[in-house]
């Protein structure tokens, strides 16, 4: 297969990498504990926790799971948390148990919780105190045995993590009662230091993450990454950083929830492999007191989504900050805007480098030049180890300037959707190749511009809204008829859900219909645009035509 983007590749960075330099996931943050115990390795509000105490809290927790709950391994334990300090001792608590996690966002509501615990069959969840009372609600629809309450205040020094504790219940309205039987995080560290840990011999072959995506059509599916998948797809990211990253050195913002797969393997893993330090910002929509974080932190480099990148920009005293540290900026999960890319370039003096990727391939596929000087309005070029092709709606494989299907194929693609077979089986076929559903272009010089998307996916600030989802949860308000989702732009999140509606009900108005959505469906779910029609476009056998919606009311 030719690969002429290799022509293209940044001097010194190889085609390949060895994806046996690490047995698992494991492994790899086990030799940078080692390597860099004496450096930071996470830093919150302030506080810092270094590799050496990573290593040793991680050990605590992992003996915990193993000891007290009984978790064997390939058995699934859900983390339901924000960017805190907590979250890289359970993410690799759970992991050296041999556990498989499930990243769960914790603005989920109960019914959105209860879906994905009880697909998943998590039997631990490990909770963010805020969202403790969806966990609740939603806990007999699962089948979680375990729950360990987290506090943004957890493994900060005791008089800081006490105020931070008070501040956060304060502003969510939530008591310190629990409910029977959940344990503390700090408890189940103190009780994991007096346990002995069994560890489990991880292979490239264990499952490491299943992470829920939409993948091309329909429900929500967890993608089965594995070990070898992620550590190949560090491998490939820190490869590509190339002389730009000195191990040790680095401090990345963490701005994007590590529960989104861009974050966890672009950020946490990533960085770790390189002994830097990932700077977690809890709540990144608070934009002004992420203004002040980042006057504090001589930060290096920093991975975001275009709404991210727009919202620093609109902050009047982000252009007063010092980015004479900064190297580049990464931007992914929705296409960057270029006049966003000219404008943080101008404002920072670094060029805001575009990738492309999905959680079925752990995620990144292609990345740009970190030394191009301009944006360059394409999604770069694929990453060591990495085939990539376009093909018509036959199959047939297209030249360099047409336009087609993306395929990709290499180490970091998904072993299938977990309980899945059929969806699986429409994705992946049987050499390998990943069908992404989106439409793109291969120039000559091998680098990929993406064209559209062909699925129906709504994209609001990086994040996949699922059609189905949304609709479903609007018909069932006994005022609507027929519903239809679709994308709407939008200058601060990219895109919105635009409801399109027929009434069943004369006197149901868009406030109302909002309102009940919002009840039910994570916050960035929630429809922006409601608009009332007497009939929406159809097949002949009465299935509604999205693509018909969009073209009579789209905006």
């Amino acid at each position: 297969m030719e690969k002429p983007w290799l022509e293209s590749y940044p001097p010194g960075v190889a085609p390949t990498i060895d994806p046996d330099r690490h047995a698992s996931l494991v492994a790899l943050c086990d030799a940078a504990c080692r390597e860099f115990s004496t450096r930071p390795a996470f830093a919150n509000l302030g506080a810092r926790l270094g590799y050496a105490e990573l290593d040793r809290h991680a050990t605590a927790f992992a003996a915990w799971l193993q000891q007290r709950c009984g978790i064997a391994r390939g058995e699934r334990v859900a983390l339901i948390m924000p960017n805190m300090l907590a979250y890289p001792v359970a993410l690799l608590g759970a992991l050296r148990a041999g556990a498989v996690v499930v990243n769960t966002n914790p603005q989920y509501t109960p019914r959105e919780l209860a879906a994905q615990l009880a697909d998943s069959g998590a039997r631990v969840a490990v909770v963010f105190e805020p969202a403790l009372a969806a966990l609740t609600a939603a806990q007999a629809e699962t089948g979680v045995e375990h729950v360990v309450v987290t506090r943004l205040g957890d493994l900060m020094p005791r008089v800081r993590g006490w105020l931070v504790n008070r501040a956060v219940r304060k502003r969510a309205g939530v008591s310190r009662r629990l409910p029977a039987g959940a344990t503390v995080f700090h408890e189940a560290l103190d009780a994991g230091t007096r346990l002995r840990l069994d560890a489990p011999a991880l292979t490239h072959d264990d499952l490491a993450f299943l992470q829920y995506t939409g993948g091309t059509t329909g429900r929500a599916k967890g993608a089965m990454l594995t070990h070898g998948n992620l550590v190949a797809n560090v491998l490939q990211v820190t490869a590509w950083f190339g002389d730009a990253a000195v191990r040790g050195e680095e401090i990345v913002i963490t701005a994007l929830p590590l529960y989104h797969i861009y974050a966890l393997t672009a950020n946490c893993f990533a960085f770790i492999s390189q002994g830097g330090l990932n700077y977690l910002i809890t709540d990144p929509r608070d934009i002004a007191r992420f203004v002040r974080e980042l006057r504090r932190v001589p930060f290096t480099t920093m991975t975001g989504v275009n709404t991210l990148f727009n919202a620093l920009l609109a902050h009047p005293d982000f252009a007063r900050l010092d980015f004479s540290t900064l190297k580049f900026t990464s931007g992914g999960g929705m296409a960057v805007q270029r006049a966003v890319a000219e404008r943080w370039q101008a404002v920072t003096g670094c060029t805001l480098a575009e990738g492309y990727g999905l959680t079925e391939a752990s995620p990144v596929v292609t990345i740009n030049r970190f030394d191009v000087s301009t944006y360059t309005a394409s999604i770069g070029l694929p990453v060591p180890s990495t085939d990539c092709r376009i093909v018509d709606e036959l199959g047939a494989v297209l030249g360099p300037g047409s336009a087609g299907e993306l395929c990709v194929r290499g180490p970091q693609v998904m072993r299938g959707y977990w309980n899945a077979p059929e969806e699986t089986r429409a994705v992946l076929d049987a050499d390998g190749w990943l069908h992404t559903g989106d439409i793109a272009v291969m120039e000559r010089n091998g680098y990929f511009r993406l064209v559209d998307r062909k699925k129906d996916l709504i994209l609001v600030s990086g994040f996949n809204v699922y059609p189905n989802e949304v609709e479903d949860v609007a018909a069932s308000h006994p005022g609507v008829h027929e519903v239809a989702a679709i994308a709407a732009p939008d200058d601060r999140s990219g895109e919105v859900v635009h409801l399109v509606v027929v009434r069943a009900d004369p006197a149901l108005d868009a406030d109302s219909l909002i309102a009940y959505c919002r009840e039910r469906l994570a916050a960035y779910k929630v429809p922006r645009q409601v608009r009332f029609v007497d009939e929406l476009p159809k097949s002949t056998v009465g299935k509604i035509l999205r693509r018909e919606v969009r073209a009579r009311y789209g905006t």
